[in-house]
């Protein structure tokens, strides 16, 4: 029970700094924010996001994707027992990813391109994570 505990806190605390480098450090990198637009404030973001470069939201959508990924694979590797870890830390970060969407009025193909690639994230995580759960790739 304590290691499926530690397992779901672990890998949650791995899928979000995951999505963290990759949005913020690597995506800020290369695509930077206008001046204007405050990162840390929602008002700011919803007003200005037609001024957000493309490869930006891209680095949002990949940071998602891998971020569920790693996430419920660190899960998997520490329970060893159980896929409700990975369950949880997958389930938590679709709906964290669907939450987004729906709090920022997004473009249609962003919309649908990161809810999408976090469902399959969910689905590819589940796999790999099933491989040090159960021994095989389901």
């Amino acid at each position: 029970m304590l290691k499926n505990t530690i397992a779901t806190i672990v890998g949650f605390i791995v899928a979000a700094t995951v999505v963290y480098i990759i949005e913020t450090l690597l995506g800020h990198a290369f695509f930077p924010l206008p001046e204007h637009i405050d990162p840390n404030d929602l008002s700011s973001i919803k007003a200005n996001l037609h001024l957000i470069p493309i490869g930006a939201k891209l680095f949002v959508i990949l940071a998602h994707f891998s971020g569920i990924i790693a996430g419920m694979l660190v899960a998997g590797m520490i329970s060893k027992t159980s896929m409700i870890p990975a369950y949880i830390v997958g389930g938590l970060l679709v709906l964290a990813t669907i939450g987004t969407i729906v709090m920022l009025p997004k473009t249609v193909w962003f919309a649908a391109s990161d809810a999408v690639l976090a469902i399959a994230a969910f689905y590819f995580g589940k796999s790999l994570a099933s491989r040090h759960v159960y021994g095989v790739l389901v």
